[in-house]
């Protein structure tokens, strides 16, 4: 039997996936290097939509093929994540409307919060264009939309 990568689960609306740190993550005193919590956010939100049946292979294979950009992301750093600890990644869409979606992110480890993201996400066309997602798609995507759609 081979093991497969996890993408992680649902409670509830909420998608958590564990994410281990590594030597590579940090700068050289053991911590996390700032820049390696967009990478923890961005694996969340791509596990979240694979879950949810909305997964990237998927969207290029539309026509016109379809892709996820971020327009906006802020982070706020509570604590720091060290080498060798074994983090959450919790992942809410809040809404959808139009092209866009509004994605609340929390980084953990065990219930302490090490930091939190707020994301705005649109949906494009590969020439840069917004678009809807097709209905099948945000039909799969919409129950577990934090505000309902």
């Amino acid at each position: 039997m081979t093991a497969q990568p996890s993408a992680g689960w649902f409670e509830g609306r909420e998608h958590r996936l564990p994410v281990r740190v590594y030597y590579e993550d940090t700068d050289f005193t053991g911590v996390v290097y700032h820049a390696n919590y967009a990478r923890y956010f961005e694996r969340g939100r791509s596990d979240f939509l694979r879950l949810a049946g909305v997964d990237h292979s998927t969207l290029l294979g539309l026509d016109p093929p379809l892709g996820f950009v971020v327009v906006r992301l802020a982070v706020d750093f509570a604590r720091p994540a060290r080498i060798d600890d074994a983090l959450e990644v919790r992942t809410v869409f809040e809404s959808g409307r139009g092209a866009r979606f509004a994605i609340r992110q929390r980084l953990v480890r065990e219930e302490d919060l090490l930091a939190s993201a707020e994301v705005d996400v649109a949906c494009i066309e590969l020439s840069g264009r917004p678009r809807r997602l097709p209905p099948d798609l945000m039909g799969r995507l919409g129950p577990l939309l934090a505000a309902g759609g």
